[in-house]
């Protein structure tokens, strides 16, 4: 079997753009992947670009020797716009492994050792109206959903005050565990928007109400500020949704720093790389909680991620796509009540409407442009 060509697929997802990779071999299988950086999606595109010319002819079993060959012949090793570019290939050709042998993908990584995964699904940004906002909450618990995610609130006006946020943020969090009692399990996610002092702060103040997790309390330039966090909190830490590469994992695992790993395989790779990270976490003792606030694609590929993965503990899953494109996927995972169900068919167990799909040319939006109270530029 051999690769004979690529195209990239551009599809409207909650006003956002989903742009899926599909491989093409002479013997009429093909692959998807999916792209996880939507932000600078032409950049990933270009990247593609380079790459595909690498692929065609090339034998797509040989999954790990292209992973190598895409990764590291430039001679500057791949960033996270390439590792982005490299991870829709690496999924897409394992998909066409897969079908080749008629498995779903958990098999081909050692088969499963659970029977579903547990999920955690957003609540959304309209924490201003709180009693609405927790309204949401227990009408998500009693749809069987166990885990849930909300992030620290920002003004609506595109101001963001740290302090404020902070406060906000504390005061949320023990309203939510309040309204949903002990037994569910709660993700904040500062999303990298405060600063060393307040995440301390924010933190600290949080122990009490037990979260699940606090994700991406720092930024991701200076990995070594974790160190500080770590010894001044007592809460689980997670961190890596922004990582290209095992080596920007190993920075934060090693030293044990974090307890949960954000692992996005859109995002760092593909799966050939994010097995490794998984191995590398269950050397100590950190579980993966997948990154996933993209498309079917990625859903499916953490899914057999976290199949076969004894440290996996639970996936992201943000939304169902959107109605102008939900009847284009002809199969994708299952969502219900707080799980995703084991799939049964070869590869991801992903499939689309080819022909359908060229038909539209979706556009990435820009994401929001927080400032802080003097006017400067912060996270979002």
């Amino acid at each position: 079997m051999k690769i004979t060509g690529w195209e990239l697929l551009t599809l409207p997802d909650h006003g956002d753009s989903m742009m899926l990779l599909v491989i093409d071999t002479d013997e009429g299988l093909y692959g998807l992947g999916e792209v996880g950086i939507r932000s600078r999606q032409k950049a990933v595109a270009g990247a593609i670009e380079h790459l595909g010319e690498l692929l065609i002819g090339e034998d797509p079993a040989r999954i790990e020797h292209l992973w190598q060959v895409l990764f590291r012949r430039g001679f500057f090793p791949a960033d996270r716009f390439l590792s982005a570019a490299i991870a829709a290939v690496d999924v897409a050709l394992w998909d066409i492994r897969g079908k080749a042998l008629g498995v779903p993908l958990y098999e081909l990584f050692g088969g499963r050792v659970r029977d579903h995964v547990a999920a955690y699904t957003h609540l959304g940004d309209d924490y201003h109206d709180v009693e609405a906002f927790l309204d949401k909450a227990r009408a998500l618990v009693s749809g069987g959903w166990r885990h849930l995610r909300f992030a620290v609130p920002h003004a609506p006006d595109g101001v963001l005050d740290q302090r404020a946020s902070m406060r906000a943020g504390i005061a949320l969090f023990h309203r939510m565990r309040e309204a949903v009692g002990e037994e569910v399990e709660l993700i904040l996610d500062v999303h990298t928007r405060l600063d060393p002092p307040e995440a301390v702060t924010l933190c600290r103040e949080i122990e009490a109400a037990r979260p699940y997790f606090v994700e991406d309390p720092l930024r991701s330039e200076g990995l070594d500020a974790y160190r500080m966090l770590r010894a001044r909190t007592a809460v689980p830490l997670a961190a890596g949704e922004q990582f290209g590469s095992k080596w920007e994992f190993q920075r934060l695992v090693e030293p044990d720093l974090i307890d949960y790993a954000r692992v996005d395989v859109g995002v760092a790779a593909g799966l050939t790389e994010a097995r490794k990270i998984a191995a590398m976490c269950e050397t100590h003792y950190i579980k993966l909680a997948t990154h996933n606030p993209l498309g079917p694609v990625t859903a499916a590929s953490s899914l057999h991620l976290n199949l076969a993965t004894p440290n996996a503990a639970v996936q992201e899953h943000q939304a169902q796509p959107e109605p102008a494109i939900d009847a284009l996927f002809t199969s994708r995972p299952t969502i219900r009540g707080g799980r995703v169900e084991l799939p049964e068919l070869p590869g991801l167990g992903v499939d689309i409407d080819r022909a359908a799909a060229r038909r539209h040319q979706a556009v990435a939006a820009e994401r929001p442009h927080l400032r802080t109270p003097d006017g400067a530029f912060t996270n979002w």
